[in-house]
């Protein structure tokens, strides 16, 4: 995670540094930022998420100033949650796409990119490809990293009865990381659980939530 997203995401109104006092609170504070984020296909929504990045600005640990309105941290959180998206799909998607649709998503999320602030988006998956490896050399796991995994796989504030299957889906998202990304957060990799255990349950959980979530077919006509 670049340095200064990990102070941006703590400084969200200081949900996380909150989050163990006021847990609830700060967890639906959290997902609503990520879920304006993630569905701003229109202007309205659009302009929500750019205030919101507008009034996000402080001093990183080491000193500098940063803003999450900051062109470059905007391209690294789309460019993360592009490749995010397409190997969760790939993994775990009821129908793959082929290489015109995949490239199609990227390009999709471009334009909504685009509209938040992105310079020049990647539009294809081979850019998309390039452009992360062009960051890759600025990424580094601080304290404030380590704590949100931390906080995110194994304290999440949920009902006891939502822990099991939130276990499995978090479970199954750190199974998607390359190995890059996960050793330093501490994150191991465990390719025999992975493949045996983690792999099966991730799939048959978002086969249910999949049943769950899609609309019955219309009753035939009497």
């Amino acid at each position: 995670m670049l340095a200064d997203i990990q102070a941006v995401v703590f400084d969200l109104d200081d949900t996380l540094i909150r989050a163990y006092a006021q847990p609830e609170e700060a967890w639906t504070r959290l997902l609503h930022v990520f879920a304006a984020h993630l569905y701003a296909h229109d202007e309205a929504a659009i302009a929500r998420v750019r205030a919101i990045h507008q009034r996000i600005t402080g001093t990183a640990p080491d000193g500098r100033p940063y803003a999450a309105s900051d062109p470059h941290l905007l391209t690294w959180v789309h460019i993360a949650e592009a490749d995010s998206f397409l190997r969760a799909h790939t993994r775990f998607g009821a129908r793959p796409l082929d290489q015109a649709g995949r490239d199609g998503y990227v390009a999709d999320l471009a334009r909504i990119g685009a509209e938040l602030g992105v310079p020049d988006p990647p539009r294809t998956e081979a850019e998309l490809t390039d452009r992360i490896s062009q960051y890759r050399p600025e990424l580094a796991a601080t304290a404030q990293a380590r704590e949100a995994a931390r906080f995110l796989l194994l304290s999440p504030p949920l009902p006891a009865l939502a822990r099991a299957p939130y276990g499995v889906l978090a479970a199954a998202a750190v199974s998607l990381l390359p190995g890059w990304a996960r050793r330093p957060l501490h994150l191991p990799r465990l390719p025999v659980t992975e493949t045996v255990l983690v792999r099966p349950a991730g799939h048959a959980m978002v086969h249910a939530i999949r049943w769950a979530t899609t609309a019955p077919p219309p009753a035939p006509a009497t």
